[in-house]
């Protein structure tokens, strides 16, 4: 999605800032629900992706860029913006963060077994990374969110019955969800338009907004809200191969098998809620304002684990 208009006369200065060809063609580039990114086609043939931050502050998209960063030299694929004359990865125009990315030329990752195999193969390597002192311990579309949305309602005395259920979720959770899970460095919101590749491979992780230190077995469990689901039903294969994957490189703890479950409501929960608040309150009266109720209708499903 685009919600930030760029002319070519403001992608040719952040071009000259990175020294990089000229401008050719610009387009906006699918993909996203928070930012708007466009591609530039250069005049050497080159392609990088401009992206504007429509709703992170610029002190927020510096740490993301620090750990997107940290996450790129442990080995895992994923790309950083280009360096600026200024020093910088990223400009500031009118208070929004304004960076270029590397352009990774593939599709969005398919949801077959080969590709879900080697997703979650790179997932347990992900979570190998060392935690670094500037990642979050927060997780950003959790609790946090959740409690700020019932608490706001609350305030204005505009609970909605959504809010509500969450409200007795959040509670539900907190008490069955075991605290001393394994934890370390998550993505937490791996979904398709998130993961670049091509069949049974995967070429780059994107968007490392939701980064913070949380259970891995979450993070897992939101990979699958992702990617294994079809025609509104869990798909039992599509768990299975995911699983494989990345019990390949790292295996899950009894207590992570047994917590899956209750991961996996927590992270349908908490997609349900982002688009809550985006849809419903921060963006209200588009295409998209029901796509929370996709998630809630997910709640009662039976599950391959």
């Amino acid at each position: 999605m685009v919600y930030t208009e760029v002319s070519e006369q403001e992608a040719a200065r952040l071009l000259s800032e990175a020294d990089v060809a000229a401008l050719r063609e610009m387009r906006p580039l699918d993909g996203g629900w928070a930012n708007s990114n466009h591609l530039l086609i250069l005049e050497d043939d080159s392609r990088l992706v401009l992206k504007v931050w429509d709703e992170r502050d610029p002190d927020e998209v510096d740490r993301v860029i620090e750990n997107t960063c940290w996450i790129a030299e442990h080995g895992v694929p994923t790309p950083v913006p280009l360096l600026l004359q200024n020093g910088r990865r990223m400009l500031v125009e009118e208070g929004r963060a304004w960076m270029l990315m590397p352009y990774i030329d593939g599709g969005w990752l398919p949801s077959d077994a080969a590709s879900l195999h080697d997703l979650g193969r790179l997932q347990a390597r992900l979570h190998e990374v060392p935690v670094h002192e500037n990642i979050p311990r927060v997780y950003s579309v959790g609790y946090s969110l959740w409690q700020r949305l019932v608490d706001t309602a609350r305030a204005a005395d505009s609970l909605t019955p959504f809010l509500r259920r969450l409200e007795a979720e959040m509670t539900s959770l907190r008490r069955s969800i075991p605290e001393d899970l394994p934890t370390g460095v998550i993505h937490g919101d791996l979904f398709p338009d998130n993961v670049i590749g091509r069949r049974g491979e995967v070429l780059a992780l994107l968007d490392f907004e939701e980064i913070c230190v949380e259970s891995l077995a979450l993070d897992l469990a939101m990979t699958y809200v992702g990617f294994g689901w079809r025609d509104g039903s869990p798909v039992t294969e599509s768990w299975q191969a995911l699983l494989a994957g990345y019990q390949s490189v790292r295996r899950l703890t009894e207590a992570e098998h047994a917590a899956l479950p209750d991961l996996h409501r927590y992270a349908v929960l908490a997609v349900a809620a982002w688009r809550y608040h985006q849809f419903v309150i921060e963006i209200p009266g588009t295409e998209h304002a029901d796509r929370y109720k996709e998630m809630v209708d997910r709640l009662d499903k039976p599950l391959p684990f």
